[in-house]
């Protein structure tokens, strides 16, 4: 029987918070002034609710729950890689939704910030077991 080894449970660790995070970010925009009559009008950020943007919205909070699950059963090499570029490539989705929408609160700044070092400890913590290997 295989075992889990320490940094497997810190980067499932660390993607579980990437989407509490998720959830904080979502849960701090709605309590902004005019944000939920805008989302009952059907518009979130200026950008319509549709099955599209619902099913986008779905799939950024799974993936670091899928994501969690994965690190503790993946294989090392596999393990390490996936995860190295799915934390980029959660940076630079962070990134790219940030430069398009800008800031609205100082907690959304906050989150962000602690989403980006979350992530950027998972790509140390996978570069570092790659390097064990």
């Amino acid at each position: 029987m295989r075992t889990l080894e320490d940094w497997q449970i810190k980067i499932a660790v660390l993607w579980i918070f990437n989407a509490v995070s998720m959830s904080a970010y979502f849960i701090v925009g709605f309590m902004l002034p005019g944000v939920i009559e805008g989302v009952i009008a059907g518009e979130l950020s200026g950008m319509l609710i549709d099955e599209a943007s619902l099913l986008m919205i779905a799939l950024l909070m799974i993936i670091p729950l899928i994501m969690a699950f994965l690190s503790l059963i993946l294989k090392n090499s596999i393990n390490c890689w996936a995860n190295i570029i799915l934390a980029i490539v959660w940076i630079i989705i962070g990134i790219m939704h940030n430069l398009s929408e800008g800031y609205t609160a100082i907690a959304h700044v906050l989150i962000d910030a602690c989403m980006y070092i979350v992530s950027a400890l998972i790509i140390w913590y996978a570069w570092k077991s790659k390097q064990k290997t």
